[in-house]
């Protein structure tokens, strides 16, 4: 038989024990508690293809971003400096005290050649080009005689004698020629008028747009300016002129602002001719396109060195060359005739091939040429020759 006493602790045993699992929590998911995890679950959901994709699914989303925001700078970039570009062609229209009449007054002063000097006192117009900076404002030519050298196996140009009568020739217009869509700069070409018969241009030209005017008021001038640059009726002008010998004499100056050779310009002027005389085709002519490139058989021309076309009253046309000389070739320095070509519809189409069309050479010269027109035109006939450029 069992004690009393026995019974008696039993309870007190066991409610110890109900305490103390009371105390301990039990081990069970609740409703709102995640689920629990062995200590290498994390590890065993790892797949290295899928974080690999991921990588590379980030890494071309990040190169497709920075090439999207490369693309609109560089956009962005190129659009404002054209709108300044834009903003800076506009005319500035400022407040002068100069009366209308005044030259300094016009629309295109600002465009007007900015005469310098240098140390001997020549004047000198500033180009904007940094290889030749510099157009002299006039010419001194003289005659231009002696035999011709037969070609680039020759041992130098030909002796030059320049007669004692001296003709002057005046600006007129200058420009950069430029080629294909890069604009590689090839020469700077200046267009001179022999000083005495600028009246017979201004004459002619005044004429065209007033008949009994001696010089044109506003209107009249933007007139004559329009009709100058657009294609076909400068083309019509121009030629109407030349093939009547105004002006009778005149010059185009052709400085290259990097190394070229003879061959090189003589298919730009070929190409030029051809293309201004497409219509004639007689043996007359064709025996003068090829003096033409007898003339330009040789060899190279550095920058900086001057080439003269010169067409007299007659559209006979010269060539002539400044190399610098070379004593041990016994070269003397100075412009020596290169050739010249009879025939005037050689001169008159390579002179349109600068003044009037749908394509020129240069269309900085061409634009240069109307301004300096313009000028000429401004004046009473027969004044020019007492201007300043």
């Amino acid at each position: 038989m069992l004690r009393q006493s026995t019974f008696k602790q039993m309870p007190r045993s066991l409610g110890s024990a109900a305490k103390a699992a009371a105390r301990t929590p039990a081990s069970r998911r609740t409703f709102l508690s995640p689920p629990r995890s062995q200590p290498n679950e994390h590890l065993n959901r790892l797949d290295v293809n899928k974080l690999s994709e991921q990588q590379l699914k980030y890494a071309r989303n990040r190169r497709a971003f920075l090439w999207t925001g490369l693309f609109f700078s560089v956009s962005s970039m190129i659009y404002a400096g054209y709108l300044l570009k834009l903003e800076l062609q506009k005319p500035v229209q400022a407040d002068s005290s100069l009366p209308s009449t005044d030259p300094l007054a016009g629309t295109n002063a600002a465009e007007r050649k900015v005469v310098m000097r240098d140390e001997e006192g020549r004047e000198l117009v500033s180009t904007g080009n940094s290889t030749v900076p510099t157009f002299p404002r006039t010419l001194e030519l003289g005659s231009f005689e002696g035999t011709i050298a037969p070609g680039p196996s020759a041992s130098g140009l030909a002796p030059t004698i320049t007669g004692p009568d001296q003709t002057e020739y005046t600006l007129v217009g200058f420009g950069l020629r430029t080629v294909t869509f890069l604009g590689i700069q090839v020469y700077v070409v200046g267009y001179y008028v022999a000083t005495a018969d600028v009246a017979s241009l201004q004459s002619a030209l005044t004429k065209k747009v007033n008949p009994i005017a001696t010089t044109l008021v506003a209107d009249e001038r933007n007139q004559l300016r329009t009709d100058l640059l657009d294609p076909a009726k400068g083309e019509e002008l121009w030629d109407g002129l030349l093939a009547n010998g105004i002006p009778a004499r005149s010059v185009f100056r052709v400085v290259p602002v990097r190394d070229t050779d003879f061959h090189h310009l003589r298919d730009g002027f070929v190409r030029a001719i051809q293309a201004r005389a497409g219509k004639v085709g007689d043996e007359q002519f064709g025996e003068a396109m090829k003096d033409f490139r007898q003339i330009f058989n040789r060899g190279k021309v550095p920058a900086k060195h001057e080439l003269l076309l010169i067409r007299d009253g007659e559209g006979k046309l010269s060539v002539v060359y400044d190399d610098g000389g070379n004593k041990k070739e016994g070269r003397p320095a100075g412009r020596q005739l290169v050739g010249t070509v009879d025939d005037e519809r050689v001169s008159r189409a390579l002179w349109m091939n600068y003044l009037a069309g749908k394509k020129v050479a240069s269309e900085p010269a061409r634009k240069s040429i109307v301004e300096g027109i313009m000028e000429f035109v401004e004046r009473p006939v027969g004044t020019i020759a007492a201007q300043v450029v």
